[in-house]
């Protein structure tokens, strides 16, 4: 969601916009239907209230004609409907911008609601320049993102086969006794249930059977998702962000992935107190005269990244300290990152001990996710945005020409990284240092005497034997 009010953009059709006037138009959208405003720019009131079916041939008509009578600049509310719809009238020429349905100015003393009505109130809206406009993520950017939230729908349904099974063994007068839920002995036990030798019923085995079923088959398919996130976290427009994310304690793969696909741009919020309220992160207020009165968190934002937030503020409960996965994340990133982790770490550990002495742990974790979001802002706001990393590819990869294919193996790059790597061209053991150490698709160039080389893919074979590194020669990817 970008922080400022909407200002209806230029058209792009064929008529002159400096001949014809402009015409708001306030877009309700549903499944089966679209019920559009028309105003004017000089109209006191909507001149038209037309109900259309949401068919994109039928509603490009319509445009059509009402374009030749001035500049059309269209808004809808986001919701379920998705972007297709913005997209579309892009792809036509029509100028159209998505509002954030939280932030929609609210009478109180209307009490009545229905489709022209919301319409018309946000076309005058619209021309007043009071909506907030959110941003609309590329259809890349849109498809990653249903990836990583599929994993959250997997991981929801996993919970639910987890109460499913206990509680139905619990009627029938099974419960385990020898430990904690889900560890390995419960996982024994729950499994020979399901054999021939188990004491349940013929009928309660079938039940059993099908809800023991039902949580294997989840827990596969999240077991493949997550390999999936893997792969897609090495996306050149992803892996910076997930990288610096990693660094920060609490913030796994997942998390990071989280994070990063659905802010996207960080720089777009000026401030962190911005992403905080963008994540629903700040407390309600009801202040009045000389009385402050402030309540509990709005949760008018982003569920997603607010609860990825949450998760990872426990992990500030305990004391500051480096474990060992952590500096495997941290391996290869920027001093200043780390320090400014640990920094992180210090901060948030004093600040939850503080709080926690005084109000409920569940409040002091919240208070700790908020300030949190602060200090990945910090080192976020400077990561080039997808768009930017685009245009530097496209314009390394018009500069460079005079592709070599050649199969030698380079030896100092084995020996540093345990991978074969296939070359260009042989690289000196000096010049091995400046080559990441972390997964890429980045070409990164270096030189080598007058000749500029680029590597891609260091892959570490200890994860993943026999994969073999991708090099790049003069730009263009030299695959075996």
């Amino acid at each position: 969601m970008s922080p400022r009010a909407a200002q209806p953009s230029t058209s792009t059709t064929a008529a002159s916009p400096a001949t014809l006037p402009i015409i708001y138009l306030g877009l309700d959208v549903h499944k089966d239907s679209i019920t559009i405003a028309v105003l004017p720019e000089a109209a006191k009131t909507p001149t038209r209230l037309d109900r259309l079916p949401n068919d994109l041939p039928k509603l490009k008509r319509w445009l059509d004609r009402l374009a030749k009578e001035g500049e059309l600049r269209a808004c809808y509310e986001a919701s379920g409907a998705g972007y297709v719809l913005h997209r579309a009238l892009r792809e036509w020429g029509y100028a159209c911008e998505v509002i954030a349905p939280s932030l929609i100015p609210m009478r109180p003393g209307v009490q009545r609601k229905h489709d022209k009505r919301d319409a018309a109130d946000l076309a005058r809206f619209y021309r007043a320049g009071e909506l907030v406009v959110v941003r609309i993520p590329s259809e890349a950017e849109e498809r990653v993102r249903d990836v990583v939230r599929c994993r959250e729908t997997f991981q929801r349904e996993i919970l639910k086969s987890r109460h499913y099974i206990p509680k139905f063994l619990a009627r029938r007068g099974f419960v385990f006794r020898e430990g904690a839920n889900w560890c390995t002995p419960h996982l024994r036990w729950l499994q020979h249930l399901t054999t021939e030798a188990s004491p349940l019923a013929p009928h309660d085995r079938l039940v059993y059977r099908e809800y023991h079923t039902l949580l294997l088959y989840k827990l596969q398919r999240r077991e493949e998702l997550d390999r999936q996130i893997e792969q897609l976290a090495l996306l050149q427009t992803l892996a910076p962000m997930v990288r610096r994310l990693q660094c920060f304690r609490g913030i796994s793969l997942h998390s990071a992935m989280v994070l990063a696909t659905e802010i996207v741009d960080w720089r777009r919020l000026d401030h962190p107190r911005q992403l905080a309220c963008y994540l629903g992160l700040i407390s309600r207020e009801d202040s009045n005269g000389n009385r402050t009165r402030f309540g509990s968190i709005t949760k008018a934002g982003n569920s997603h990244c607010r609860h990825v937030l949450v998760q990872a503020a426990w992990s500030y409960r305990h004391r500051p300290a480096t474990s060992v996965d952590l500096k495997r994340r941290q391996a290869g990133q920027p001093p200043a990152v780390i320090t400014h982790a640990w920094k992180a770490q210090q901060r948030l550990h004093q600040r939850f001990n503080h709080l926690s002495y005084r109000k409920r742990p569940q409040i002091a974790v919240v208070a700790v996710a908020r300030e949190l979001i602060g200090f990945l802002w910090a080192v976020l706001r400077d990561v080039p945005t997808a768009p930017a990393v685009e245009a530097q590819a496209a314009s390394a990869d018009a500069s460079w020409s005079g592709v070599r294919r050649r199969g030698s193996m380079c030896e100092h790059a084995r020996r540093r990284y345990g991978a074969w790597v296939r070359c260009s061209t042989r690289i000196p053991e000096h010049r091995m240092s400046q080559l990441p150490t972390n997964p890429i698709r980045a070409a990164l160039p270096i030189s080598v005497g007058n000749r500029r080389i680029s590597a891609g893919y260091i892959v570490d074979a200890a994860s993943r034997p026999r994969r073999t590194t991708t090099m790049y020669h003069a730009g263009r990817c030299c695959n075996p």
